[in-house]
């Protein structure tokens, strides 16, 4: 039987509402980016753990394998800080770290574990990485959490109402940066040997 690739995309995408900014800092460099994989990864209430998965073609990937710390936040849907939610997304989404500082355009404190805390964010968690596994375009990283807050109530915001809310040139550029990475992650899965669609 032969794989239904948009319902198999259409299933896994239904796994993944919420955009998370992760931010890191690795040798006095701190940078982020917006990801739609990360979770949690404990069952035990007393021992929570968060999941991220970042392909390799991001400098906060190299940066967060480095250091061993990220900062994974959900952002607000409360009317009166969307437009905040939303530059910390253009802003965190719309380039790459290696163009220079993301970080310095956003409002920030200092975590316990050293990495930025993003003070326009609805909550977040701090986490060192415990684990780490290898799977070719990505690393999927696996983090005890060392500090939590809340710091805007209300609903959070899922990607669906987000994008609609977003400049159509943001997303155009957006997607055109969006190419290289899923060519670089094509090029680590699959190497020469890459499958043809249908």
């Amino acid at each position: 039987m032969a794989l239904d690739l948009d319902t198999a995309n259409n299933v896994l995408s239904g796994l993944r509402p919420f955009p998370v900014a992760i931010t890191t800092v690795d040798g006095g460099f701190a940078n982020g980016l917006m990801s739609l994989s990360a979770g949690a990864a404990s069952i035990i209430p007393e021992a929570p753990r968060a999941t991220i998965s970042l392909t390799k073609y991001n400098k906060t990937h190299d940066m967060v394998l480095h250091s061993g710390i990220f900062v994974m936040h959900l952002l607000t849907a409360e009317e009166e800080h969307l437009d905040d939610s939303l530059h910390i997304l253009r802003t965190l989404g719309g380039s790459s770290g290696r163009d220079g500082d993301k970080i310095g355009k956003l409002r920030t404190r200092t975590g316990v574990t050293g990495a930025p805390v993003l003070l326009d964010a609805h909550s977040y968690v701090e986490a060192r990485v415990t684990a780490s596994l290898d799977v070719q375009e990505s690393t999927i990283f696996v983090g005890d959490v060392l500090a939590a807050e809340t710091l805007h109530g209300g609903e959070r915001l899922r990607i669906g109402p987000a994008w609609k809310r977003l400049p159509e040139e943001w997303i155009e550029q957006y997607e055109a940066n969006h190419v290289p990475q899923l060519e670089s992650a094509r090029s680590h899965r699959f190497g020469a040997s890459r499958p043809q669609a249908d």
